[in-house]
This record gives structure tokens, C-alpha cells and sequence, in this order.
């Protein structure tokens, strides 16, 4: 039996923070993941173009039942220090909208990054592990029954994320070892996914599938102004997914198209400089052709303006920046980014990220009911989280 003085299970995005924190503080880390490859989940972020870090990471950016959680380890550890972190090994970045960072270089030089740092300070990575059993030891620690290997270790992290993509291998491993030591877990659902149609959604829309357009979105009191794509099976793109994490089965989303233009004053104010043009002629000014359609089947917008009463404009405009619809659900934890709810908060500190009631047990990342907004927000909680944690354990 091996005796780690630290074992973190999983090797992602908090797990690699956490074993960089950990050894630069002079402990020994054993580094356990069950796939082939660390950092998975890093690679595919972003579309492969890893979103890194926000330039504007407030607490307000999370989703937490207890909100005021995650603001210790932001303040600690913020996007500023892990910029320095990526300008220290010398890899570009860029800006996009919203204070989205990207690497130049991609996902891959940003894990490469850490694992680097990894090697440098010895972290030793076991892949193709899979944990059989953690067992608390009596006296103090726990003993780790692995394919690889038995471990003993008296400080252990769980850094498993939760259920997101669970073709990278994701599962509730960390939420079944919280509760196997009495930690409670709050609702989980998924988190930034895609909307799915119903049927007569799905059929009044299917021509439009790959169309993208600018719009804002609300739902329960949020909204978010991003563009929305409309998919074969619903409604993604940037705002969907934001609004997804406020969403719960039955409520009406409500979306505005082009919401930098009031469309129906814009029609009344053509209505009276140009009666004699076609409503559709003034539509597609604005719309693309199979978007008025899909929008305004049932409306005859043939007519000259003048032929149209003010209420018909109106109730034209509202299709597209009123339009109101029910989700028949989403695209589940396949196409979700991450794992609304997890560990509960309460049952952990906030400072060292240990369990309040198993000394030695600690819980990072996604695995906790901690989630943030799409454009960053969840990486910068990963390398807080990771960073805050390695530091603190004795």
C-alpha cells in the first residue's frame, strides 16, 4: 500500500489547479483519473478554442443555493492570476465579446500548460484508474482500492465535475462519494444546454435550422443578449444555453429578435412615408425570407401598408420580438456544458474547501452546487476552487 501525503481524483480543470497549488506549497500529490488522457473536458471546451477566463468574474456570475459561496475563492484567485499564469508560459490570448479570453493557440496550450507544471513539480498523474472503493480510516485518512493500485492518503480531493458530456467519461462518481459520507446534494439538472421543440414547434421551424440571429431571451425574471441558432431538434446558441440555467420544465421562454430595433414603429413609420410598399418588401429589409415565413405563416403580408391597421402591425412585430414559446424539454447531459447543483455548499467551508463534518475530505470544482454563466465563468471557479483548496490542505 502506497502512502500519498495527497490524492486528488480527477485530473481536469480543478484538479490540475489543485495539484499545481498543493506541490508549489512542498506537499507530495498523487494525481488519480480514470481516463486515458488528462484534461479531457479542457480540450473540447470552447470548441476546442478553451474560453479560459473572464474578464469580469463577479459572484453575481454563478448559480449557487447559497450564492455568497463562491466569493472567498474569487477574491483569492482571480482571473488576473491566472492571466499571469498563461502570460508567465508565454501563450497569446485574446479578447472576444462579453471579456471572453480565448487561447491563440488553443486547448491544447492550455493544457499543456498545467501539465507542464505538473511534471515540474512532480504531481504524479496516474491515468486508466478507476476508483473501487474509498474507505475512511480509523484513526485518521482514508485507503483508496483502485485498478491501480491500494493508496492510503489523510487528505483527499474529490475533483470529478459531475455528469456534463458523458461521452468524455463524466458521472455522479463525486456526488455518490459525497453521499457516501453523509453529504447532502442539492437538485441537479443540466446546465447550459440546448432547448428542444415540440412537435409543432419542431415542424413550424424545421426549414430553419443552422440560422443564427441577435436576439434577447428571458425567462423567470433573467435575460441575456446573445445570438440564438436554431438546431434540428430546437434552440441553442449562446443566450439559449445562458437562460437554460434558469429554466425548469413548464415556464415560457420568451425571446426578441433584433432587439436593437422596434419593428413595429419602424412598420408604422413606413406605413406613413410609403403606404403604397408591400408589408413582406419592408419585412425582408430586416429578416431573412425563410425566417418572415416560418414566423408569420399564418399572416397574409402581401398587402401595401396602408391596407393594415395598426393592431395587425403590431401583432406582426410581436412574432418576432415577442415570440413565446414552452420548451418541450433540452438536450439533456450530453449536450449539456456543466451540472446545475452538486455538492451542498453548506456542508462545506468555504476557505479550505473541506468537508465540515470528514476531516480530510475535500471537494472542488463542478462536483459542487456552484455553476457559472457560459464565457468563462466555470474555468475561472475550476482554478479558484483548485488553487484555494491546494494551498489550504495540512
Amino acid at each position: 500500500m502506497s502512502d500519498n501525503q495527497i490524492i486528488i481524483i480527477g485530473a481536469g480543470a480543478a484538479g490540475l489547479m489543485c495539484a499545481i497549488s498543493a506541490a508549489e506549497a512542498g506537499k507530495s500529490v498523487l494525481l488519480l483519473d480514470h481516463a486515458n488522457k488528462a484534461g479531457k473536458k479542457i480540450l473540447i471546451s470552447g470548441g476546442g478554442r478553451c474560453n479560459f477566463t473572464n474578464m469580469h468574474i463577479d459572484a453575481s456570475n454563478y448559480l449557487s443555493q447559497n450564492p455568497h459561496f463562491c466569493k472567498s475563492a474569487l477574491k483569492r484567485y482571480t482571473q488576473w492570476d491566472f492571466i499571469a499564469e498563461v502570460d508567465n508560459a508565454g501563450l497569446p490570448w485574446h479578447e472576444k465579446k462579453l471579456g471572453q479570453l480565448f487561447s491563440d493557440n488553443k486547448s491544447e496550450a492550455i493544457l499543456g500548460m498545467l501539465l507542464d507544471r505538473c511534471e515540474a513539480l512532480s504531481v504524479t498523474i496516474q491515468l486508466n484508474c478507476t476508483i473501487e472503493s474509498i474507505n475512511k480510516l480509523e484513526d485518521e485518512g482514508f485507503q483508496l482500492i483502485t485498478s491501480q493500485g491500494d493508496y492510503q492518503t489523510k487528505s483527499l480531493v474529490i475533483a470529478t465535475g459531475a455528469m456534463s458530456f458523458p461521452t468524455m467519461g463524466a458521472t455522479d462518481f463525486g456526488h455518490k462519494i459525497a453521499k457516501q459520507f453523509g453529504l447532502n446534494i442539492t437538485h441537479t439538472q443540466p446546465g447550459l444546454v440546448p432547448f428542444t421543440f415540440d412537435a409543432t414547434e419542431k415542424s413550424r421551424f424545421d426549414g430553419l435550422a443552422g440560422v443564427s440571429m441577435d436576439a434577447e431571451i428571458s425567462c423567470d425574471g433573467q435575460s441575456f443578449r446573445e445570438n440564438i441558432l436554431f438546431t434540428h431538434k430546437g434552440l441553442s446558441g449562446p443566450a439559449v444555453l445562458q437562460i437554460s440555467s434558469y429554466w425548469t420544465p413548464g415556464q415560457t421562454i420568451t425571446v426578441c429578435c433584433l432587439p436593437d430595433l422596434d419593428l413595429a414603429q419602424l412598420l408604422i413609420d413606413q406605413q406613413q412615408v410609403s403606404p403604397n410598399k408591400h408589408l413582406i418588401n419592408i419585412l425582408k429589409g430586416e429578416i431573412p425570407d425563410r425566417v418572415i415565413q416560418a414566423f408569420c405563416a399564418h399572416e397574409d403580408l402581401s398587402n401595401p401598408l396602408q391596407q393594415y391597421k395598426h393592431a395587425d402591425l403590431n401583432r406582426i412585430a410581436a412574432c418576432f420580438q415577442n415570440w413565446q414559446f414552452i420548451p418541450s424539454g433540452t438536450e439533456g447531459y450530453k449536450k449539456a456544458e456543466v451540472t446545475l447543483g452538486g455538492v451542498n455548499t453548506d456542508e462545506i467551508s468555504s476557505k479550505t474547501f473541506e468537508a465540515k463534518k470528514v476531516k480530510g475530505l475535500y471537494f472542488i470544482g463542478e462536483v459542487l452546487d456552484v455553476t457559472g454563466h457560459l464565457g468563462g465563468f466555470n474555468f475561472q471557479w475550476a482554478w479558484a476552487s483548485g488553487h484555494c483548496c491546494g494551498k489550504a490542505i495540512q
